[in-house]
């Protein structure tokens, strides 16, 4: 339960990096059934600022969207510019993408902003460490990560009562932990039970689908969900592809955050039940049929792949639009369905049938 309303899990966060999730409404995320968001920190931090959005009355009021909003701390972002960031015990000094202007975050820095923002769940700030990484490296990155953790819940303890008032948009935050560890399952396991021994309102696995082989990624989950309480909610973070969600699912994951259904969309590529679909290819041109038979998402209610092939091949913004809205429609309703499984007791048949039936015909990276 948030401030904006109930977020029945397994979820899928639609991500709204800029303040909006690309090429799609508010109005439109509500009427695919939506019931969280995400948004970026970082980006919102650096543009168009935190005093304008203030100024709006938080991030609810400033994109329309009168639903739950996560915020995630900036740390993936921050990590993503190895190249222009400096970091140390007390925070991390960048340069941003836009100007390359100097910004520094440190935790309590990360803690201001997001309340700032008044989204209904924060993030902690973390370090996320590459793939390949070395043992020492990823420990001495966990430890920092706790240490981290530990400033981040001591700023929303200190405010007490009036964290509330501290946000512009009088939400009173929930705030979720992040587990590090890499690869190494006595690093997340050490990781894990140092977060918890912290008392999140939620926890996340960070620091995965960062380049590393799915298998990987999977034993990163397992090592990490045995030490994870049970009673609240678990954020696999930057997942991922329609069957690792399930897979994921069935490890005891909870959220979901994926870039893929919109980055996709703007390349011409569908989701669907058999796998994914290049609508660029010439095999689509006279194809009169949806994207997928049975789907209610606008796009397949009214168009045909023959004609969203020539948008995309004609760079018609039309195009993109209408693949983004049934991707998002795709990994929603997949959500839903698992609801219903679970409730009904055959999650694990629904998960089997459809990992063997889905099969991606063009090579996915998850970023």
């Amino acid at each position: 339960m948030t401030t904006h309303g109930v977020v029945d899990t397994p979820a899928f966060m639609p991500i709204g990096t800029q303040g909006t999730v690309k090429a799609v409404t508010p109005r439109e995320l509500r009427e695919m059934n939506a019931q969280i968001i995400l948004g970026n920190t970082y980006h919102l931090f650096v543009r168009p600022g935190l005093d304008v959005i203030k100024h709006f009355g938080g991030l609810h009021n400033f994109i329309s969207w009168d639903g739950p909003i996560l915020t995630d701390s900036g740390g993936y972002q921050i990590f993503s510019l190895a190249n222009l960031r400096k970091i140390t015990e007390e925070g991390v000094e960048f340069q941003n993408h836009i100007d390359g202007a100097r910004a520094f975050i440190s935790p309590e820095i990360a803690m201001e902003i997001q309340a700032g923002l008044g989204g209904d769940i924060a993030m902690a700030l973390d370090e996320c460490v590459p793939y390949p990484c070395e043992y020492d490296y990823a420990a001495q990155s966990a430890e920092l990560t706790t240490r981290w953790a530990k400033r981040c819940k001591a700023v929303t303890a200190s405010l007490g009562d009036a964290h509330a008032a501290h946000s512009v948009a009088a939400t009173k935050q929930l705030l979720f932990g992040i587990v590090q560890g890499a690869t190494f399952g006595d690093l997340r396991k050490q990781s894990a039970q140092a977060i918890v021994d912290l008392d999140f309102d939620g926890y996340a696995i960070g620091g995965v689908s960062v380049g590393e082989p799915e298998e990987e990624m999977m034993r990163a989950v397992e090592s990490t969900e045995p030490f994870l309480p049970r009673d609240k909610p678990r954020y696999a973070m930057g997942l991922g592809t329609p069957p690792q969600l399930l897979e994921m699912i069935a490890r005891g994951m909870d959220m979901f955050d994926c870039v893929l259904p919109t980055r996709l969309a703007r390349n011409g590529t569908a989701f669907a039940a058999a796998g994914t679909l290049n609508l660029k290819n010439a095999e689509f041109a006279l194809d009169k049929n949806p994207i997928e038979e049975n789907c209610t998402c606008q796009a397949c209610r009214e168009f045909s792949r023959g004609y969203i092939r020539h948008l995309i091949k004609a760079e018609e913004i039309l195009g993109l639009r209408l693949i983004t809205l049934h991707n998002l429609h795709f990994y929603l309703n997949l959500m839903s369905r698992a609801r219903t499984e679970i409730e009904s007791g055959t999650f694990d048949q629904f998960r089997k049938a459809f990992v063997a039936e889905y099969k991606t015909r063009d090579a996915i990276t998850v970023e």
